[in-house]
């Protein structure tokens, strides 16, 4: 019997030493929370670690993350953190109950790698940037060597020594310790997150204030038939919330528009320009319809869309500084432009200042840039993939040479150059859809943007291809909608589509992975008819 009551007493107090590195760790992340309203929200250890993972994530398990989690990427890996960092929080309290101070040590140096995370940031502030981390990791490791001391100091029970040697510690000072701390931690917790979102208040009122001006250059109206009327389209114009979102952004940046600042300096520049949201707004705008692609879309992927876009071109920003294209002698061939998060694109100067539609963009589809979509400023560049001319909340643009910089994504073994390749997708009808026999209307979508569409073509199983029936095209840097329909006959059937771009380059059958610089490969999809 003597034997049981050990094992249950070592059972429970191994349980309850989990339960301290758990609470412990819950302290260190509430605690630093908190004192990262009073520095900055991105330095929070999530954060900061989960950025700085990103970062370090080779480009192959990123394309994995996306492919197989899309847009809720960073959820996944937010989460991963967490049970991560709980598991440590259990290995360590199961640790501490022999080795008091070693537990507790290892708190302590969990919270170092936080702040060196905080601090090598990209977008990082300086040292400063780290307190949250090691306030955080010194007030767990305190609760943690507290918490384990009330499960290895005996209860004193005068005149009962047997109780006391039965007990073997101080079960109702862990409880109360425990509970208080518990009890703390969350209302920390909620403080940190209140202040945070309060420090959002004034982007979020910047945004609600933002009125854009009248385009000095409107986008023509859309052509009425650009828009096919057949079940299981995608509208032609996609709306702001439909809008594919990838980036590395943890926390999407919230700046505000009074404060922000947009610096024009580098190689090449007569005079250093710098720019506020007001200054943009003042300025003549021009109104696109752009599509953007990314360059994690697979084949047959989801990650493009199309918007109508209004903003500054940039080519007379850049003109305004003194900058020429690498073709008129200019010093400079690549425009690094950095986020406010530290995010790094490369963009060739000679796109930019070829005469297509590159621009600042402060709206979209009519109303101011969506925090998620890079809100005050972003920059897009027809024709070229996201990675390398779509960045979000843009505050500094360098002129510089490919050779003398590598961007954030070229660093990870991405293309310098990425134009988006000539691409076509189904979208009706689904993989192992089951239409009934007769006519079925296939359709989807084609796109080389600046180059546009001039044929689509269909093949069903190994039979000859036959021409789709093109929407009519808005301009060279918009998808293309298209049809064809198909006597379907009962059985088992691949459908393939193919296009040809305006520069008559028909679309290549061969495969290739999005990395380096995208997908390639013609969509087929597989269906039963009934």
């Amino acid at each position: 019997m003597t034997t049981v009551r050990i094992t249950r007493t070592a059972l429970t107090r191994g349980t309850l030493a989990a339960l301290s590195g758990l609470l412990a760790g819950f302290a260190a992340l509430t605690v630093a929370e908190l004192v990262s309203a009073a520095v900055r929200p991105e330095a929070s250890p999530v954060t900061a670690v989960g950025g700085a993972a990103i970062d370090r994530t080779p480009a192959a398990v990123k394309d994995f993350a996306i492919r197989n989690f899309g847009e809720n990427d960073k959820l996944v890996l937010q989460l991963g953190i967490v049970v991560t960092l709980a598991l440590f929080a259990v290995v360590v309290g199961v640790l501490a109950l022999r080795h008091r101070r070693t537990g507790s040590a290892a708190v302590l140096a969990f919270g170092v790698v936080g702040a060196a995370s905080a601090i090598s940031r990209p977008d990082s502030t300086g040292v400063v940037d780290g307190l949250p981390s090691l306030v955080g990791a010194v007030a767990g490791a305190v609760l943690l060597y507290v918490l384990i001391g009330r499960l290895t100091r005996p209860r004193q029970v005068p005149g009962e020594e047997d109780a006391r040697e039965e007990s073997g510690w101080d079960r109702r000072g862990f409880l109360v310790a425990a509970t208080a701390a518990a009890a703390a931690s969350t209302v920390a917790g909620a403080v940190g997150r209140t202040l945070n979102g309060r420090s959002a208040q004034d982007a979020v009122a910047s945004r609600e204030a933002a009125r854009l001006p009248a385009p000095a250059s409107p986008a023509k109206p859309i052509p009425a038939g650009a828009q096919l009327r057949v079940p299981g389209l995608p509208p032609f114009t996609t709306p702001n919330s439909k809008f594919y979102r990838v980036d590395t952004a943890l926390v999407v940046p919230k700046v505000d528009a009074n404060s922000w600042r947009l610096r024009i300096h580098g190689k090449g520049v007569r005079r250093d320009l710098e720019f506020t949201y007001q200054d943009l707004l003042d300025r003549p705008l021009i109104e696109r319809e752009i599509t953007l692609c990314c360059v994690s879309n697979e084949v047959g992927g989801p990650y493009i869309g199309h918007a109508r876009w209004i903003g500054v071109r940039l080519a007379d920003l850049l003109k305004e500084a003194g900058v020429k294209p690498p073709s008129r002698g200019g010093k400079a061939d690549q425009i690094i432009a950095r986020s406010v998060d530290g995010m790094t694109l490369g963009t060739p100067v000679e796109d930019v200042m070829d005469g297509r539609d590159a621009m600042l963009a402060v709206g979209m589809n009519g109303e101011p840039l969506p925090f998620v979509h890079g809100f005050p400023v972003r920059m897009l560049v027809p024709g070229l993939y996201g990675y390398v001319s779509a960045c979000k909340w843009i505050e500094d643009i360098e002129l510089t040479t490919f050779d003398d910089y590598d961007a954030y994504w070229v660093k990870r073994k991405w293309a310098r150059k990425a134009p988006i390749k000539t691409q076509s997708r189904i979208d009706t009808p689904k993989p192992f859809g089951r239409p009934e026999a007769g006519t079925v209307m296939v359709a989807g979508v084609a796109w080389a943007q600046h180059r546009g569409i001039e044929k689509v073509e269909i093949r069903v199983d190994d039979g000859p291809w036959r021409p789709a029936q093109l929407a009519e095209q808005d301009t060279v840097d918009t998808w293309r909608q298209w049809s064809y329909p198909w006597k379907a006959t009962p059985g088992g059937h691949t459908l393939t589509v193919r296009a040809t771009d305006g520069t008559g380059e028909v679309q290549t059958e061969k495969r290739t992975k999005t990395v380096p610089d995208g997908a390639s490969g013609w969509h087929s999809v597989v269906v039963t008819v009934d």
